[in-house]
């Protein structure tokens, strides 16, 4: 009897294994509804930066006949040292366009989250984070003023007696790149803190209620329940300013060119100028891609911050 019944449940099981085991259909309908995405990011940006690479491994005006240097002008990223100090320059401004406003946005969060029923707090958040929402041309041209010789910047510098340390402050070698380095930490603290404010608002109050009854003060309460809730925000904010900073090139534009000499040139604004200044279209093409790989392995190293999401 044992025989017969396993000889009868014998063909059901190998069919069920030979189902198990059967390959899953390929939905191609699902493809259909990507399609039309993927059809304009292959015509907008794909085929754009497979050109841009293959004009990198030549050297071309632009107009006349080119010629093929191979990597040559991924060579000059490294030696020219025109290039090496706008990306030597880069790194300055992600100083002042991350680190900066992630640093003030978290002690500004640190701040509000314990006062949040104070009156005004809704105002000042407006006020913080307003930069974002005016145009780029408007804050460079806002602020050519207050640096300027007469401006604010060096009003209020005499008005509190360093009247000695005023200067034009996007002319000058030394502090051209600072000055613009300041304009990008103004920008971001409000997209940082907005954030950060988003961030804390999805913690349970009953965390902060708890440490309180145990004594914890506002630093060991930021320190142990905020900031550890806040690195998925904090990893958003570092990989948004970083690339903002990388490709910075509408305040060079405006405020400097470039200049004084070639104290405040980017990679972003290299490229341009390269293009369509200099007629060199092959080594911009080359700084073009450089700078994009160098934001994909930042953003890659700080989506390791990033914390797992538990299923």
């Amino acid at each position: 009897m044992l025989l017969a019944t396993t000889n009868r449940t014998a063909p059901g099981a190998s069919t069920t294994r030979a189902r198990s085991g059967r390959r899953p259909r390929v939905q191609w309908k699902a493809y259909l509804y990507v399609l039309p995405a993927f059809v304009v990011f292959a015509v907008f940006l794909g085929i754009p930066v497979l050109q841009t690479a293959q004009y990198s491994l030549f050297e071309w005006n632009g107009i006349g006949p080119s010629t093929w240097v191979g990597l040559k002008n991924y060579v000059d990223l490294f030696t020219d040292a025109k290039l090496r100090d706008s990306f030597l320059h880069a790194g300055v401004m992600i100083f002042f366009y991350s680190v900066v406003p992630v640093t003030l946005a978290l002690v500004l969060t640190a701040v509000i989250s314990r006062a949040a029923h104070l009156r005004g707090m809704s105002f000042f958040r407006t006020l913080l984070f307003l930069p974002q929402v005016v145009s780029s041309v408007v804050v460079a041209t806002t602020w050519i003023s207050i640096y300027s010789p007469e401006g604010l910047a060096n009003q209020l510098l005499r008005a509190i007696g360093l009247g000695s340390i005023t200067r034009a402050w996007l002319g000058d070698f030394d502090t051209a790149l600072p000055a613009i380095g300041l304009i990008g930490s103004w920008l971001g603290i409000g997209l940082c803190l907005v954030l950060f404010l988003s961030g804390v608002a999805n913690i349970p109050r009953e965390l902060f209620e708890a440490a309180r009854m145990d004594g914890a003060g506002a630093a060991r309460e930021f320190f142990s329940i905020t900031l550890p809730a806040l690195r998925g925000q904090i990893a958003v904010a570092l990989t948004l300013t970083v690339v903002a900073a990388l490709k910075t090139f509408d305040l060079v534009y405006v405020t400097t060119r470039g200049g004084p000499g070639n104290s405040t040139s980017l990679p972003a604004f290299e490229a341009y100028n390269r293009a369509f200044t200099t007629g060199q279209v092959g080594s911009a093409a080359a700084v073009a891609i450089g700078l994009s790989v160098l934001i994909l392995v930042i953003t890659a190293v700080i989506q390791k911050i990033q914390p797992e999401e538990v299923e």
